[in-house]
């Protein structure tokens, strides 16, 4: 049959990249696009509309009226857990490379987020190397061995592979239709749910997605739309698929009930973050004043009063819909220096006590080595049982004021904080730009957040004029005294010239009037089209 459009690879090929890329598949992903790139972009522009009126006091954030029914309704619930999914008790993520996916899939955690997305640089070479890494694994055909001599292959028992494309907001420059950039989020899916659904059908699983980035109820329906029609293009039984929506926004926060109400015929749960949801608080309120002004990174913890009343309505959305809520990320990686270790491991035990006890089913580590550490604190609490959803957390009652009382994290802006987020910002842009989406940086797992969120509280304080513990202001030329140092004492260690275009998209992102994501910088664009 003739196609009516022209769809075009313009990246370059690499070994086995047809394999992913064939002309089935890619047919398979223009279809997609084709039917929902229009719905995409009206979307997308609502996003941004919305956030303008937010941040300029046209409009605030509340519980949808339009949708209290939803809310109000008891009957409704959301599809049982699929095969592989009953017990999340320990899930790990990381990028799709070849060695971290075999490493996460034997590291003892019951899932694996496979990271299209901040755990993942999304060079042309990432995305479709990435593809084949899964396509491998799937097929338990991915067994290597190392220059070194090291041998790698998948145990008997692997985690569930839960893959996560990258957000609605980005496009993939490398495939084309009729000229036009096709949706990241729909390459992602569409060429990794061809290649594998049957297949993991087969072996007793199925395709399972974590959903970035969404901002409202209605671009969850937009995914469970692209669900349906995929799995009627392959002859796949709707309701097949299963997604965890990542709530990562602070409007989504508004709108957890009606985001599983659109799903609920292939939603699996949802999951509390932080960086990227503190990102969307400064974002979408960075005109509102010191009341939205932030201390340290380090120190809006999940425990500060706003944080805290966001996760606890999680786990009650989750658990009176019978979806399971998932913790956030305990980024540590473990260190050979034992002192270290032991104050970070005891911190990430305190967070995982303290999310297994808010009635949360499972949790997130970044580093195989926390896996034991997760684990026994989630079996001490979930006893026999594979989940916490009898756990309804009935006590928990949280307002809108709730939600926005920004203002309850209280703490303090540092010097220290301010040259922190300054340094692992720009370490982590120079990794992203090499080609590495996560990234070790002072004994920490980094992702895209991480960037995000370290460069945006420097702009929100700059902007502010917020005073430093002894009363200094920080200013513009302040700050760029404090990078010129960062970035000297960086060089010095790792030496080499892509730091100058990580200083640029950090100064484009953090001390311009604007507060553009880094994805679209031109210093990035660059590495982009390699």
């Amino acid at each position: 049959m003739k196609l009516d459009y022209r769809i075009e690879v313009t990246g370059p090929g690499g070994p086995r990249f047809d394999e992913i890329l064939t002309p089935a598949a890619l047919a398979f992903v223009a279809k997609l696009d084709n039917a929902f790139a229009g719905r995409r972009a009206e979307l997308l522009d609502a996003r941004r509309l919305r956030r303008e009126k937010i941040r300029s006091g046209e409009e605030t954030l509340g519980f949808l009226p339009e949708t209290a029914s939803i809310r109000g309704d008891d009957s409704w619930h959301v599809a049982p857990a699929a095969p592989g999914l009953e017990d999340r008790r320990v899930e790990i993520t990381g990028p799709t490379d070849r060695k971290m996916t075999v490493n996460a899939l034997n590291s003892g955690a019951k899932v694996w987020l496979a990271d299209f997305e901040d755990a993942t640089s999304p060079t042309w070479h990432n995305v479709i190397d990435g593809q084949l890494n899964l396509f491998d694994a799937i097929r338990r055909a991915i067994d290597f061995t190392t220059e070194s001599g090291k041998h790698y292959s998948v145990g008997e028992t692997p985690a569930t592979i839960v893959a996560r494309p990258r957000g609605w907001h980005l496009v993939e420059k490398h495939i084309r239709i009729d000229g036009r950039p096709v949706s990241a989020s729909l390459v992602d899916f569409g060429l990794y749910f061809f290649h594998n659904a049957r297949q993991l059908i087969a072996r007793g699983r199925g395709p399972y997605f974590y959903l970035p980035k969404l901002e409202s109820h209605h671009e969850a329906r937009l995914w469970n739309d692209v669900f349906l029609l995929a799995q009627d293009e392959l002859g796949i039984p709707r309701g097949t698929v299963r997604a965890t929506v990542l709530i990562e926004t602070i409007t989504a926060a508004f709108e957890m009930d009606e985001i599983l109400y659109e799903l609920r015929e292939h939603v699996a749960g949802l999951n509390a973050g932080r960086w990227d949801y503190i990102f969307s608080v400064i974002k979408n309120f960075s005109e509102h004043g010191a009341d939205f002004v932030l201390p340290d990174r380090a120190q809006v913890t999940m425990t500060v009063p706003f944080m805290r009343s966001y996760t606890e309505l999680l786990v009650r959305t989750c658990h009176k819909r019978g979806a399971h809520a998932i913790g956030g990320m305990a980024a540590f990686i473990p260190s050979k220096d034992p002192k270290v270790n032991t104050v970070a491991i005891e911190k990430v035990r305190a967070d995982k006590e303290r999310e297994a006890g808010d009635g949360f089913d499972g949790s997130w580590v970044a580093h195989p080595g926390l896996v034991p550490v997760c684990r026994e604190v989630f079996d001490e609490v979930l006893g026999g049982w594979p989940n916490q959803l009898g756990k309804l957390r009935e006590d928990v009652v949280v307002t809108a004021e709730d939600l926005l009382d920004v203002a309850s994290a209280g703490g303090e802006v540092t010097e220290a904080g301010v040259r922190g987020n300054i340094n692992v910002a720009l370490r982590y842009i120079d990794a992203w730009l090499g080609g590495t989406g996560a990234a070790a940086i002072h004994n920490l797992m980094e992702d895209a957040a991480t960037a995000e969120i370290a460069r945006c509280q420097v702009w929100q304080w700059i902007r502010n004029g917020t005073k430093l513990e002894d009363g200094t202001a920080l200013t513009h030329e302040l700050t760029v005294s404090y990078v010129d140092e960062e970035l000297a004492s960086i060089r010095a260690e790792l030496g080499h010239s892509r730091l100058d275009d990580a200083r640029a998209i950090f100064e484009e992102t953090a001390l311009g009037e604007k507060l553009p994501s880094f994805l679209t910088t031109s210093a990035y664009a660059r590495y982009l089209t390699a």
